[in-house]
């Protein structure tokens, strides 16, 4: 009996150094387009970048021929801890090394090729960056005062995205109501606002990808979609008082504090 497909919060980003054949061939079954976006990298140059463009949920690297380039993307591991990295290979004995100095370099797990093929998907997204970003946020819309169906299902739609922008319309349709309807009930009772909602977890995702050394603020602006980086520091300083470069020392619970303090609501919805 085939094994029932484990449902994720959002298809993931998955950027991976691998220039063998196979192991290229075996992320792409794992990742297949339809189902996110992997990105394959195949120089050191490329993947390195890669962190610049856009949210990457998971990465893999493939160490079953290390050279200085394999190390040299390995290491991003402690630049990006908020991205779990993964070593993939066919777990040889003349592997052990490698896998010794993945394990050094904070690695989340290892991928045993041909033995984890049919797995790496449901390996690697329970750790990805939006999957565990979902998970914490689960029930922080209780801490919000955002108690009824709706809410709480509007809430779980939004942390789905990871901090990626997000508009009214789309969580409407997942929610299979109109826009208006959304969010005439969403805010009702004096409730905040769904798209000041929607903009405080973008600024939570934006609060962590700000404690990785390998970002800064130009790079969180970018990666989370906001237009600029002063856009990243109006929206901080409307939605939580305190300009973008102060996010990085503050927790979730710091953020939902500072929104609590009257900022839930905006003149136009």
């Amino acid at each position: 009996m085939p094994a029932r497909a484990v449902a994720y919060p959002l298809d993931p980003h998955v950027l991976a150094l691998a220039s063998r054949e196979r192991a290229r061939e075996l992320l792409k079954r794992a990742f297949p387009r339809r189902r996110g976006k992997l990105a394959l990298a195949r120089t050191v140059a490329e993947f390195t970048a890669a962190f610049g463009k856009s949210l990457v949920d998971a990465v893999i690297v493939d160490v079953a021929h290390p050279t200085e380039e394999t190390w040299k993307a390995a290491a991003l591991a402690r630049d990006y801890p908020s991205v779990p990295f993964f070593a993939l290979t066919p777990m040889r004995v003349a592997d052990t090394a490698a896998l010794a100095r993945c394990v050094d370099g904070d690695f989340a797990d290892v991928l045993v090729e041909g033995m984890d093929d049919t797995a790496v998907r449901d390996l690697v997204m329970p750790q990805s960056f939006t999957a565990r970003f979902s998970a914490a946020l689960n029930d922080a819309h209780l801490a919000l005062g955002l108690d009824n169906r709706i809410q709480e299902r509007a809430w779980r739609a939004i942390v789905a995205h990871g901090g990626r922008t997000v508009r009214t319309e789309t969580i409407a349709a997942q929610l299979h109501v109109t826009r208006e309807h959304l969010s005439r009930s969403f805010a009702a009772a004096g409730s905040p606002n769904l798209k000041r909602i929607i903009d405080l977890v973008r600024l939570i995702a934006a609060a962590e990808l700000a404690k990785n050394p390998g970002y800064d603020v130009s790079d969180v602006a970018r990666v989370l979609e906001f237009a600029s980086p002063s856009h990243l520091t109006s929206t901080a300083q409307r939605i939580v008082g305190t300009r973008s470069a102060s996010l990085a020392r503050l927790r979730t619970g710091d953020l939902i504090e500072r929104f609590r303090q009257g900022r839930g609501r905006s003149r136009k919805q």
